[in-house]
């Protein structure tokens, strides 16, 4: 985040690291001064404008609502308030005008989801979105360090200190913790709900298989759409190439397409693979990738600053 905001120049006068005591008192240089890292309280929010949340859930739950009545807007990059009727759930390139409404939260969506609206929102104004299938391969990155530490150690054959998989990660393809319950996972779930939220389509039908492939960085979606009426593969190629914030690459047979080491450090969502999908009347196939570190989370996060 802190690069983030460095490289997109956002105007920034005072700024202030905040994390658990174990981190207190490190130095981090940023926008070329050194900053002294200090310790979260009840009172780390006076006077500021903006606060940035990446801490997970539970400290979110509780610091977010300080953070707003301090006089500060909290865009919180955790799951806990992405479902909050009165929280918006914004991605800049699909739903601004949602920024509005927020009474001090924002919340940030999954890094799954914000590269899936941003490819969707500009091909359902064009032909109406009736229907999505989206499976994804997602990097371990997505899960934190613990997910990068558990994936090298495998790689060199040495036995994981952490894990966010009961099984092997190393050439292989795992699931989500999955609810027992026959709902799907956690994953599968949140892309459901907060695809929905943001395009304002509360009853859109999705169908989400989330899976965790062994990849640093960079997360990729097979997306299978179904419209209300026809679109074509280079009209809808058009309508993303000319889409702020996508990048198309798509010349497959010159082995030209998105990859998550292409995306690597970068902060648009690509798109490549459009085709029609003959299996069903007007039907458009799409392969979906970004950085998930970046436009999944911490860009995304910056760019709802940028938009207050």
């Amino acid at each position: 985040m802190a690069r983030v905001l460095e490289e997109r120049s956002f105007p920034v006068t005072t700024l202030r690291l905040l994390a658990s005591h174990r981190s207190a008192g490190e130095r981090v240089n940023v926008l070329g001064s050194d900053y002294i890292v200090q310790a979260l309280g009840p009172a780390s929010f006076e006077g500021i404008d903006v606060a940035l949340f990446s801490a997970g859930g539970s400290v979110s739950k509780e610091y977010c609502p300080i953070a707003a009545r301090s006089g500060a807007v909290a865009i919180d990059n955790s799951s806990a308030w992405r479902m909050d009727p009165d929280v918006p759930l914004v991605v800049p390139e699909v739903n601004p005008e949602d920024v509005r409404l927020h009474h001090g939260i924002i919340a940030n969506p999954n890094c799954s989801t914000i590269q899936l609206v941003v490819a969707l929102k500009p091909l359902h104004d064009a032909a109406g979105i009736k229907r999505v299938v989206c499976s994804t391969y997602q990097s371990v990155s997505g899960a934190g360090q613990k997910g990068v530490d558990q994936l090298r150690d495998e790689i060199q054959e040495r036995t994981p200190t952490s894990r966010i998989s009961a099984h092997t990660l190393a050439y292989n393809a795992v699931f989500h913790t999955i609810d027992g319950m026959g709902q799907g996972s956690e994953e599968e779930i949140k892309m459901q709900r907060e695809t929905r939220r943001i395009l304002h389509l509360p009853n859109l039908p999705i169908a989400v298989t989330c899976v965790r492939v062994p990849v640093l960085g960079g997360h990729g979606e097979a997306v299978a759409l179904e419209f209300e009426r026809a679109l074509s593969a280079d009209d809808a190629r058009e309508i993303l190439r000319h889409t702020p914030g996508i990048v198309v690459m798509d010349d497959p047979a010159n082995n030209v397409y998105p990859s998550p080491r292409g995306a690597a450090n970068t902060d648009p969502v690509y798109v490549g693979r459009i085709r029609q999908d003959t299996s069903v009347a007007n039907g458009i196939l799409l392969w979906v990738v970004a950085d998930n570190l970046r436009k999944g989370a911490a860009t995304n996060a910056v760019q709802i600053a940028e938009l207050l």
